[in-house]
């Protein structure tokens, strides 16, 4: 478990300081905030892919804190397998030794002036990825939700002491739920996670694969966070994981078809519509995936990440890119029409990264 060193911050205290700083975190507190932005900070950076598949020690987890923030990033999301440090017989018997690995995670955030976003990737009964399949149900099985809230408690005592704007907890990646079944669970969650840690800054993803807005869930003074990934054409061309990607066009941006534009920068303004409306009404909003794949020819990426870019930009709405390190990322991506850039023993893809820098 972490030693604080940090002084706990009341909820109005953090709002009072941040909001000095142009940081205000009034999440729906109207009287909090200024109604015509995003209160959140603007997040920019990566997720960081340590704590599902397989945990490899050799991978230098502080090296990409450290170069995140020395190119001016100041976001880390780790998206978490619960069944990484939980015993797949017992839900509540957990591994302390991999728990130790997420406290260091999150203290090389604070070291680095990174904040860290835990969120549970794989969720007990839960996993946009259907395997492995989870033995029971997150949405239907009160076994599930009761372990889920085990499994948030369990994160909001070891760190109830981490300032709000240095650690967040993210409810589960890319929930697909009837509306009710996923307030449900989302409220027994919140209540989970304040009753030990009331002033944790707690963001859920829309529903629909982060698509879709809840505002059914705005009185629980939540961020709320999208994707970047639409259309799938253009960001999963070739990918293995997304059934009938193989047999996507290759992409364009904008794409046309029968000489006209089918999906261009006006659809992707129509897509984020309601999450800028959501900003720009004082409600925290977040874009916590996006990016592409390495198939996608490397100009139709930036070109269609830069009109994605402005959107969330003008909306006040941060972003963390998939990958730091590997195949959507700016670091070692292995895209084969790139001129890479050595940079600190990676291949660094120089043009991605500045229109990173740029938004």
């Amino acid at each position: 478990m972490l030693d604080e060193s940090s002084p706990r911050l009341s909820r109005r205290g953090f709002l009072a300081g941040a909001a000095g700083a142009g940081l205000g975190l009034a999440l729906g507190a109207r009287a909090e905030a200024d109604a015509s932005a995003d209160p959140l900070p603007r997040w920019r950076g990566f997720n960081l892919h340590y704590f599902f598949g397989t945990w490899n020690d050799g991978q230098p987890l502080e090296d990409d804190y450290r170069m995140i923030a020395d190119l001016g990033f100041n976001f880390v999301r780790l998206p978490l397998w619960y069944t990484r440090w939980t015993d797949p017989s017992d839900v509540q018997k957990v591994d302390e030794a991999v728990l130790a690995k997420i406290d260091e995670a999150v203290g090389y955030g604070r070291k680095h002036g990174i904040h860290t976003c835990l969120n549970f990737h794989k969720a007990p009964g839960y996993c946009v990825a259907k395997e492995p399949p989870e033995p029971f149900d997150l949405f239907k099985d009160q076994a599930a939700l009761d372990a889920f809230c085990f499994q948030w408690a369990l994160f909001a005592k070891r760190y109830a002491g981490i300032p709000a704007d240095e650690l967040s907890f993210n409810l589960v990646n890319e929930p697909i739920a009837q509306r009710n079944d996923h307030e449900r669970v989302a409220r027994a969650a919140v209540a989970a996670i304040r009753a030990e840690s009331p002033e944790r800054l707690i963001i859920a993803d829309g529903l629909g694969w982060g698509s879709m807005t809840m505002p059914e869930l705005d009185d629980l003074n939540l961020v709320q966070s999208t994707r970047g990934y639409a259309p799938n054409e253009v960001s999963h061309y070739q990918a293995s994981w997304t059934e009938g990607a193989d047999k996507f066009p290759v992409p364009t941006w904008p794409i046309e078809r029968d000489g006209r534009v089918r999906v261009g920068r006006a659809q992707l303004e129509k897509r984020f519509a309601p999450w800028v409306a959501r900003a720009k009404a004082g409600h925290g909003v977040h874009c916590g995936e996006c990016g592409a794949f390495n198939r996608t020819p490397h100009d139709v990426v930036l070109a269609w990440m830069g009109d994605m870019f402005d959107i969330l930009t003008a909306g006040g709405i941060g972003y963390a890119l998939w990958e730091f390190r590997g195949s959507f990322g700016i670091l070692d991506s292995d895209r084969g029409d790139v001129d890479y850039e050595d940079w600190h023993g990676h291949k660094l893809d120089r043009k991605m990264l500045e229109l990173l820098q740029a938004h």
